[in-house]
């Protein structure tokens, strides 16, 4: 265990500035409070919070994130406190520690949704600070380079989570060495004989062609010579799990890799990077394709570099990488290199990324999504990605994910072009919207107004912003519609107890059902305040005016109604709910039920009605009677085709209502389905009409395919609200690919 003057020495090196009393004091607070406390392996359990912090220092990091890192257990494991370490260290080091000690025990690999919101907690430790990511992937790699303590089965879930969440965080945010890193040792863990395999061919290799690295090296060191550059050349063979992930993607054997070295050139300056590029070409040939720009195009995490591969010696391919040495420390570093420090201060790293706009965007999107899981999707797609590079008409380039559409690149242009998008020129030729781009391709998307995403688009974008955004449109469409339902329904349900559904009384229910919670600006709908209320409340609040509070309770208004209306709209809540929170006393919840045969207001005792088969009206939807001579009053739905017959004939017209109550399930509706062919469909089908206390009086199957039956189900019902239960619960099946109310004009009087 390195000691706090090993430490001290260490980040003088870099920082002479550093606050040497602080680190000792913390190495000895987090010495204290770990007194006794053992790691598996015996050693003392403060050697590991030691250990992160000189991972931090290799870094050149603040003294804030070292002592974050020398007390990042203490919180946890300890009787230490957040209080304490404030009081000792600053609120700045609580704080990192805290963010520290909320992401502790978090699992990322189990089998129900706790991965996905745990994720969302990571990185929303990561938005308020990304040191606290800093300090726990340095945890976290210290901790593979001494799994061999823990039991297997923990050991497998901890690599398991270091390859799918820890080793792509750190490729994202541009730590690479440390993903390479971690991506190995969790490799070692989860297939260890693959692993000893490829590094035994290694030795094979040696033995049979000598040091190539150590050859080539030299052969490079010479040309640059020639050409009077001058450059470090740091040859390595690549990892074993970066070769055996190439041997899984080309589905070779290891005998048939050719790339499988990399050099690395390190100039001086950056304008010698094109002149090495020029050396290394002139002298040995260049493999078609292999060629990326970095410098001219960075990657989204700042990283800088020429790659190309070329012929070396005796035939074999030879992968180089040029950069300068401000580029080498962002890509060694990543977003690290924003905050090195450098005799002292924090060096301006020119090509070192602001890791806040990534951020920026992770939050923007924490507000906007509701599911844990697709969120999930979104971060695994940004951390995942390879990128390409494409152009707009007017010659700005757009960095994608490779496998992007022209729909993803309509999205990473803007959120409003992406929604309107109908379709793309790919090199100036009309292209599909899911043709996959390549590199330098020109795109211009074709917009039209009115245009809105589709359901089918989420199958063809691949970025995390046009899928958030795709599915974001998708939900708005779909409130929209319940909030139109929700409306209708409710209206109907207040004029039965003779009432209107105000936004006043809505805003009562949505209080009185739970849909608002402590929210001070709608503490003032309804009452009667004079302007020196509005402003004493406006300033209570934060606010510049009474005008900007007045502004912020309608919206909050509107916002608390349409969600009200939306929920019933999807039957979370019934509008009968809405009424007897309203007016409890007017709507009790158990009645006498009315008699079907006298369920019309608007008729005499003598005159009775028959329900029209063309519409089959039901309680609760708006309706007239129609006389048909000699045959007597059938009543229609207002929305019936039939209706247009009687245009001309107003003396037939009469003005019904249903009574307001409870009715009984008297009223037969049909409903025309399509579902799936497959063994207990049906019968699910059945269940879920039962489940919503309807009878099914018949069936009777239409059409029948090998892959689908089309059939008409007759259900009995109380009214429009346990129908539009019914439809929305057989909508949301997956084995029902159409379902609809039955109406024709076949069945007229």
């Amino acid at each position: 265990m390195i000691s706090a003057n090993g430490l001290t020495r260490l980040v003088r090196s870099y920082n002479p500035k550093t606050d040497t009393a602080l680190l000792r004091d913390a190495y000895a607070y987090g010495m204290a409070m770990h007194e006794g406390q053992t790691r598996r392996s015996g050693e003392p359990y403060f050697s590991h919070p030691v250990s992160v912090a000189a991972i931090m220092a290799e870094l050149r990091l603040d003294d804030a994130t070292l002592v974050t890192a020398l007390l990042h257990d203490t919180i946890e494991d300890t009787k230490s406190t957040h209080e304490e370490i404030a009081d000792r260290f600053g609120e700045e080091v609580a704080q990192l520690v805290e963010g520290v000690t909320s992401l502790s025990g978090l699992q990322f690999s189990s089998s129900d949704a706790r991965p996905a919101e745990n994720f969302r907690k990571l990185f929303m430790a990561m938005t308020r600070d990304l040191r606290v990511a800093m300090v726990k992937l340095g945890d976290r790699l210290h901790n593979m380079r001494t799994i061999r303590f823990v039991p297997k089965e923990k050991r497998e879930r901890k690599a398991l989570e270091t390859m799918d969440v820890f080793a792509p965080l750190a490729g994202r945010i541009g730590m690479q060495w440390m993903r390479e890193e971690l991506e190995d040792l969790a490799f070692q863990v989860l297939n260890p004989d693959a692993r000893i395999s490829i590094m035994r061919r290694f030795v094979s290799l040696r033995r049979e062609s000598g040091d190539v690295i150590l050859k080539i090296t030299s052969d490079i060191e010479n040309e640059l010579d020639k050409a009077g550059i001058r450059a470090d050349v740091i040859g390595r063979a690549k990892r074993p799990y970066s070769i055996w992930r190439k041997m899984q993607e080309k589905d070779q054997g290891f005998s048939r890799l050719s790339d499988i070295y990399g050099f690395r050139i390190i100039t001086h300056s950056n304008a010698d990077c094109y002149g090495v590029l020029g050396a290394i070409h002139q002298r040995w040939r260049a493999v078609p394709g292999r060629f990326k720009d970095y410098i001219s195009q960075p990657k989204s995490n700042g990283y800088c570099s020429i790659h190309t591969t070329v012929s070396g010696r005796d035939g074999k391919r030879v992968e180089v990488q040029i950069r300068s040495s401000e580029m080498n420390e962002v890509a060694e570093k990543g977003v690290a290199a924003h905050w090195s420090y450098r005799d002292g201060v924090r060096s301006e790293n020119p090509f070192a990324v602001n890791p806040a706009a990534w951020f920026t965007d992770m939050r923007n999107w924490f507000e906007t999504e509701e599911s844990h899981q697709a969120f999930l999707e979104y971060v695994k797609l940004e951390m995942y990605s390879d990128q390409v590079f494409c152009f707009t008409p007017k010659g700005d380039v757009i960095k994608l994910p490779r496998g992007a559409t022209p729909l993803d690149f309509a999205y990473a242009v803007h959120t409003r072009i992406g929604n309107s998008c109908v379709g793309a020129k790919i090199d100036h030729v009309r292209a599909p919207l899911w043709t996959r781009l390549k590199n330098g391709q020109s795109v211009e998307i074709m917009k039209a107004e009115g245009q809105r995403p589709h359901a089918t688009w989420l199958d063809i974008v691949v970025t995390g912003k046009a899928k958030a955004a795709v599915r974001k449109s998708l939900r708005e469409k779909d409130r929209e519609r319940f909030v139109r339902l929700g409306r209708e329904l409710v209206r109907v349900s207040f004029e039965h107890v003779g009432k209107k559904a105000t936004d006043k009384a809505l805003i009562t229910a949505a209080r009185q059902l739970g849909l608002i919670s402590s929210n001070e600006e709608v503490e003032y709908v309804g009452r009667k305040v004079n302007d020196r209320d509005l402003t004493a409340a406006a300033h209570k609040l934060g606010l510049t005016s009474a005008d900007e509070l007045v502004a912020r309770m309608h919206h909050t208004m509107r916002n608390v109604r349409d969600e009200l209306l939306a929920r019933i709209g999807r039957t979370e809540i019934t509008a009968g709910d809405v009424v007897r929170a309203v007016y409890p006393d007017l709507t009790p919840a158990h009645g006498e039920e009315i008699d079907a045969r006298r369920a019309i207001a608007g008729l005499s005792d003598e005159q009775t009605f028959e329900r029209a088969g063309c519409c089959q009206p039901v309680p609760g939807e708006r309706i007239v009677g129609i006389t048909y001579p000699g045959r007597g009053i059938f009543i229609h739905a207002v929305d019936c085709e039939i209706l247009k017959q009687f245009q001309d004939d107003s003396d037939n017209w009469m003005d019904l209502r249903w009574h307001s109550g409870r009715h009984s399930s008297a009223y037969g509706v049909t409903l025309n389905l399509t579902i799936s062919n497959d063994a207990g469909v049906l019968g699910r089908i059945c269940t879920l009409i039962g489940e919503r206390k309807a009878n099914i009086s018949d069936l009777d199957f239409v059409d029948r395919k090998p892959d689908f039956y089309r059939l008409l189900i007759d259900v009995e019902l109380r009214d429009a609200e346990q129908l539009h239960a019914i439809l929305h619960v057989l909508q949301a099946d997956s084995d029902v690919a159409e379902v609809e109310r039955y109406r024709t004009p076949e069945r007229q009087p």
